[in-house]
């Protein structure tokens, strides 16, 4: 392998800096008032040396071998305890080369190297990719400052995961809030311009002549500054991955003009299996496989992958080794399937996968999340194992469905009344048609029903974490799921609640079973 330097960049603010950084390697410092040289002196003594040995810097450059373990990392433990994963230097630099391949990654990038060390994809994409294709990695001062020297930077190449670009766009609504009347008119007349283009778009319908001149505007007046200031200016290759991100964020950001993509990876595949790519963004897929990488679907809905990149055992566990690269495919862990133009869909852990009577596979989470992409719904509990068909039962958010039949003249006097108004209830329909939309026909939500409380925690229908109990609303609920599969259009219910005060009380409402479409 050929010597390859990664540069690399120190951001650093005299405001705020402790003290000077040296690192061992010739480095280059950027500051928000100068560029300065470090050369330690330890650099020195080496160029000496290579210069004094002509045949040391082959030795060294031969000493690593492809087969060699280029880092020890660890699994995330979901399923069980952490498992050691070695990575060699043949797989990690074998994923550097199918992200360049694919276009995900290019020679010469320069990228934030804020993500924690210990993760697979700080050393995927800083150092392996890095060296391999000469990135430029600017370290931030330190975790609170990241945001800012993110403007600094302008990387070409950004990834955050989910919940980073939800704080983003936070950020952006306080900022946006806190400024001048004119800023926010321009916000708020042109960002919802540009969201309902991108959803068009994204849907297959293209833009008018209109909104694409009226976009053009926009440009120059709101998406170009905004996006420079976030820093992401130059950023081309942007992604996003780790866990489902909320719909609204992502087409936020993809209305702004960013390039905000998912890919999809695991540590025991160096993190990069499948990506989507910019002329084929969907809101449910992660993307097609990467050159070089494999994917089948397993009889149990099991995602197996095949790469160059796949790693050869964990350490000192090859009980745990052999199950893993079964029939030579890495065995995920994760249930998914490939939808007709090729994208991969991540549903979720295989062991959460159940079946209609049908024997249609199906992750109730998965389509729980995506209800819940929805501001007007909090919680969501979607019926069907053993059954013909999906069923749900929802929770409105008080506060967002509150505010909506405020604005919309929609009368109400407490939660349970608001939630069983034919208004809210056409509300709520919607936001379950677009989710059916983005299912397989056969796992479409048929019916729900709005609930008059949320699940409560001090119930037992939940767990402080939101976690659902399902077995507790199976029991509980079981007269309205009894309605949601007989053909009723409505049931009496009544339940034991819990008040904040700790008292206890009977609540008493009829509901409504609605059909969607």
């Amino acid at each position: 392998m050929n010597s390859r330097l990664l540069s690399v960049r120190w951001i650093r603010h005299s405001s705020s800096a402790t003290g000077p950084y040296v690192p061992s390697l010739n480095t280059s410092f950027r500051s928000s008032h100068c560029c300065f040289l470090y050369v330690t002196n330890a650099s020195l003594r080496g160029r000496r040396r290579l210069a004094s040995e002509p045949d040391l810097e082959t030795d060294i450059i031969s000493r690593a071998k492809p087969v060699d373990v280029a880092v020890l990392l660890h699994s995330s433990g979901t399923t069980g305890k952490p498992k050691g994963v070695p990575l060699q230097h043949r797989r990690v630099i074998a994923a550097a080369r199918n992200a360049e391949a694919a276009g995900y990654f290019r020679v010469g990038d320069e990228l934030m190297a804020y993500l924690p060390i210990a993760w697979v994809g700080d050393f995927v994409f800083t150092l392996a990719s890095g060296i391999a294709l000469r990135f430029t990695a600017n370290i931030p001062e330190r975790q609170e400052t990241v945001l800012r020297d993110l403007r600094e930077a302008a990387p070409t190449m950004y990834f955050a995961s989910p919940r980073s670009w939800d704080a983003m766009l936070t950020h952006i609504q306080v900022r946006i809030a806190e400024s001048t009347p004119l800023k926010r008119r321009l916000y708020n007349w042109f960002m919802p311009l540009s969201i309902g283009i991108e959803r068009d778009r994204l849907a297959g319908r293209s833009a008018n002549i209109t909104q694409k001149l009226l976009r053009g505007v926009g440009e120059v007046a709101m998406y170009a500054p905004l996006r420079d200031y976030l820093g992401l200016s130059r950023a081309t290759n942007v992604y996003t991955a780790g866990e489902a991100i909320g719909e609204d964020t992502f087409v936020f950001f993809r209305a702004l003009g960013i390039d905000l993509k998912q890919f999809y990876g695991q540590t025991e595949n160096c993190a990069l299996t499948a990506a989507q790519s910019s002329r084929d963004v969907k809101l449910n897929t992660v993307g097609k496989p990467l050159p070089g990488v494999e994917i089948k679907i397993a009889d149990d809905g099991e995602i197996l992958l095949r790469a160059d990149s796949v790693f050869d055992g964990y350490l000192n566990d090859d009980s745990a080794s052999q199950k893993a690269l079964a029939g030579g495919w890495l065995q995920t862990g994760d249930a998914g399937y490939v939808d007709d133009d090729g994208q991969l869909v991540v549903l979720g852990r295989v062991g959460e996968v159940v079946y209609t009577k049908g024997g249609e596979r199906y992750i109730p989470n998965y389509i729980e999340n995506r209800l819940k992409f929805s501001a007007y719904i909090k919680d969501a509990a979607v019926l069907g194992a053993g059954r013909d068909d999906l069923t749900a039962l929802i929770c409105i958010d008080g506060g967002a469905v509150g505010h909506w039949a405020e604005e919309n003249g929609v009368t109400y006097t407490s939660y349970a009344e608001l939630s069983q108004r034919d208004e809210v209830y056409r509300l709520i329909e919607k936001t379950v048609q677009h989710v059916n939309d983005l299912l397989p026909k056969a796992l479409a939500v048929r019916r729900f029903v709005n609930l008059p409380k949320e699940f409560d925690p001090d119930d037992g229908e939940v767990t402080r974490t939101r976690k659902l109990r399902r077995n507790v609303i199976e029991e509980r609920y079981a007269p309205v799921i009894a309605a949601l599969y007989d053909g009723s259009s409505g049931v009496d219910y009544e339940t034991l609640i819990t008040y904040e005060t700790g008292a206890a009380g009977i609540l008493k409402r009829h509901l409504t079973v609605q059909v969607v479409g």
